[in-house]
């Protein structure tokens, strides 16, 4: 006889029935990821202490495969939890999600500290060299021994013990980061409805704060209002346009406080505490330092390496800085002004400088950037590219109303994947632009075909407008996630640990940053920036200046994103952040200085909002891999610019082959030479930024 009130998982959690295989979010309640989480935990668990006991001598079919494909239950939850905690969160989700964050690492430690598993995973790493093994095999069972040996596997049981206690402390702390700043985001917005307030604001920016105010106030009491948010689609524009100095100075001053308010949303007490656990974690498992730790099994490899990058870029950006920041000094001069060029006055001057310089602005660019142009762009290039070809499913219910479902086909006609498009930013998403996955592309499922196709999802934050209009920021940051969907969605590999986008840090930015460069493709850009008005194509002569003002701001863009990757790294190289006098704010102002940080500019992630690095361990020293990857994605399309043709066949399938489909089931200097047939230098990087 069943037991009362026993715990039930909601199968549709688990039992994925909709379109392609999606879930059915019409069927799920916030209220089942608890239990869901609870058992599946316990299941997995279980699992695993199968895999452990098993009496049979270890082979790489009954153990690492095993764990390959031993938590799918766990790992289909988590991916419609976390999904939700990101993009559309609520009290319920959030208190949750405080409550899983340590549980998901105590379970976490209890697998990867289990000490007959391990010995399994050691036995067949010792004798992998008469193991048989092809490529993609023994890479896995690298990536399975390392993970182990890095989450304590080797410590004495009382370190071990520590160690655990550590990074479930650090679940916590970055969950709290991040819901900090979410609050801080959500909670803040700046309304205006005098016509005074709103002098230099173009007609889309308007449209977009007109329907923030709607959203933030309801219909009634939002007519006739504009809101200025915290979302980069509107704060950076109205910092750009707006004529009202004081107003400018309000939002900047709220946008760059984000997280570092005293009171309970305050997330400057966490960042100290994040340094002090991660160091400690650092040098129980036998590293200098936090970074030595995260960039042990990188292209980069080493702090020195990262750094001699960073600051040959660095000097070369303070320099180009200096001279558009005297630039912008003139313009404020000529205006009969005499304040200095501040964080808030910069993008407004640099506008202007640009309308005198190439005679266009990004007003008038904007017209010809509409949403569902660029949607089309992007998906036309990886058609040209790769075959694939989107096409949107009507009338499936996803995780929000605002999400468009994509089914993605190869050139057979056969289904290959599917796309979700999330665009517009609400309260309940958090800042940002993100691919995930619900799930990734493998060849161990159990289906007709044995193989598990993709479910991969983008995440924007674009303001709605009638229509919804762009910036070239905002264009390429489209392209830029669809490029991290393409890494996904092209995946051909047989292990899941390898698939798509579960490859090295400084790698997995190079397929995202590199379909960036097919947006300024003249043949792109002439046949679908429209007017959204006229229909139009952009003017050849507007196309041009776009082109000659494409390293326009170098200076200030290249500082604003390498002061915050120095940053990074300065933290998790700091000998003395256990010291009880280290103040991490204060830290950061004295490397700054150091650095001679203009005081016109400041770092585009500061330390109590730099959710990249404290809000999760995802980019903690590691944020320098994006100019990392820009080295490779800028020598990888000079390939085709090489040869006059950005849509080359032959160069088009070495790229699909081993930069978006091979995962990390190859080496990445292995997989970057296949296709180029040398390693990159910084030049073509640094060319494209302006800086040489």
């Amino acid at each position: 006889m069943a037991r009362k009130n026993q715990i039930k998982i909601n199968k549709n959690l688990i039992k994925w029935t909709g379109l392609n295989g999606l879930p059915d979010f019409t069927k799920i309640k916030d209220e089942d990821f608890g239990p869901a989480f609870k058992i599946a935990m316990k299941k997995g668990l279980k699992k695993i202490e199968q895999i452990a006991d098993n009496k049979n001598k270890p082979t790489f079919k009954n153990t690492i495969l095993a764990l390959e494909t031993g938590e799918d239950d766990l790992s289909r939850i988590s991916a419609i939890f976390w999904n939700r905690s990101g993009a559309h969160t609520n009290e319920t989700i959030q208190k949750l999600e405080r409550e899983i964050s340590p549980k998901m690492s105590r379970y976490a430690s209890k697998i990867s500290m289990n000490k007959k598993l391990f010995k399994r995973i050691d036995t067949l790493w010792q004798k992998r060299d008469t193991l048989d093994l092809d490529n993609e095999q023994l890479i896995v069972l690298e990536r399975y021994w390392k993970s182990y040996v890095k989450s304590g596997a080797k410590l004495k049981p009382s370190k071990q013990i520590r160690l655990a206690n550590i990074n479930e402390e650090l679940a916590g702390i970055g969950t709290n980061f991040g819901q900090n700043m979410l609050k801080d985001e959500a909670s803040w917005s700046l309304i205006l409805s005098d016509e005074k307030e709103l002098v230099g604001i173009p007609d889309f920016l308007k449209s977009s704060m007109a329907a923030a105010a709607k959203e933030r106030l309801g219909d009634k009491k939002g007519a006739n209002k504009y809101a200025v948010t915290l979302s980069r689609s509107i704060i950076e524009p109205f910092l750009t346009f707006s004529e009202n100095r004081e107003l400018r100075e309000k939002a900047f001053n709220a946008f760059a406080s984000r997280g570092a308010h005293k009171g309970k949303n305050d997330n400057r007490p966490l960042v100290k505490q994040t340094l002090v656990l991660r160091d400690e974690k650092a040098k129980l498992l036998g590293y200098k330092n936090y970074a030595e730790l995260k960039l042990d099994n990188t292209m980069a490899k080493t702090p020195k390496a990262v750094n001699a990058l960073l600051s040959n870029v660095w000097d070369k950006a303070l320099v180009k800085a200096k001279a558009e920041e005297d630039a912008l000094a003139k313009i404020i001069a000529s205006e009969g002004k005499n304040h200095t060029v501040a964080p808030w006055d910069w993008r407004h001057y640099a506008e202007k400088l640009r309308q005198e310089k190439y005679n266009f602005s990004e007003a008038e660019l904007k017209p010809y950037l509409q949403l569902e142009n660029v949607i089309t762009a992007c998906f036309d290039v990886a058609e040209r590219l790769f075959g694939l070809t989107l096409n949107e499913v009507k009338g499936v219910k996803a995780y929000h109303p605002d999400v468009r479902t994509f089914s993605v086909k190869n050139k057979k006609g056969k289904i290959v994947g599917t796309f979700l498009g999330d665009y517009f930013a609400r309260p309940s998403k958090r800042s940002g632009a993100w691919m995930s996955a619900f799930q990734s592309q493998h060849k161990l499922a159990e289906t007709k075909s044995g193989k598990q196709k993709p479910i991969i999802y983008n995440v924007m934050n674009f303001a709605k407008g009638e229509p919804t209009l762009l910036s070239l920021d905002d264009a390429r940051t489209l392209f830029h996630e669809f490029g991290h969907a393409l890494h996904g969605l092209l995946s051909n590999v047989t292990h899941p640990s390898v698939a798509g986008t579960a490859v090295s840090r400084d790698w997995v930015e190079l397929p995202s940053q590199l379909y960036e460069h097919w947006f300024m493709v003249p043949e792109i850009l002439s046949k679908y920036a429209k007017h959204y008005k006229t229909g139009k194509p952009m003017p050849k002569a507007l196309l041009k200046k776009l082109k000659a003002a494409e390293t326009f701001n170098a200076g200030f863009q290249t500082i604003e994103f390498t002061s915050s990757a120095i940053i990074d790294m300065a933290y998790h190289t700091a000998k003395n952040v256990c010291d009880p006098a280290f103040d991490p704010m204060k830290f950061e102002a004295q490397k700054l200085k150091k650095l001679n940080m203009p005081n016109s500019i400041i770092m585009r992630h500061r330390i109590p909002h730099f959710a990249h690095v404290f809000s999760g361990d995802g980019y903690s020293a590691g944020y320098y891999s994006y100019m990392w990857s820009e080295v490779l994605d800028a020598d990888a399309f000079r390939a085709f610019e090489e040869i006059n043709d950005p849509f080359d066949l032959k160069l088009a399938k070495r790229l699909k082959k081993y930069i978006y489909s091979s995962g990390g089931s190859i080496d990445p200097e292995k997989a970057y030479k296949k296709f180029r047939g040398k390693l990159p230098s910084p030049e073509a990087m640094l060319e494209g930024r302006g800086l040489i």
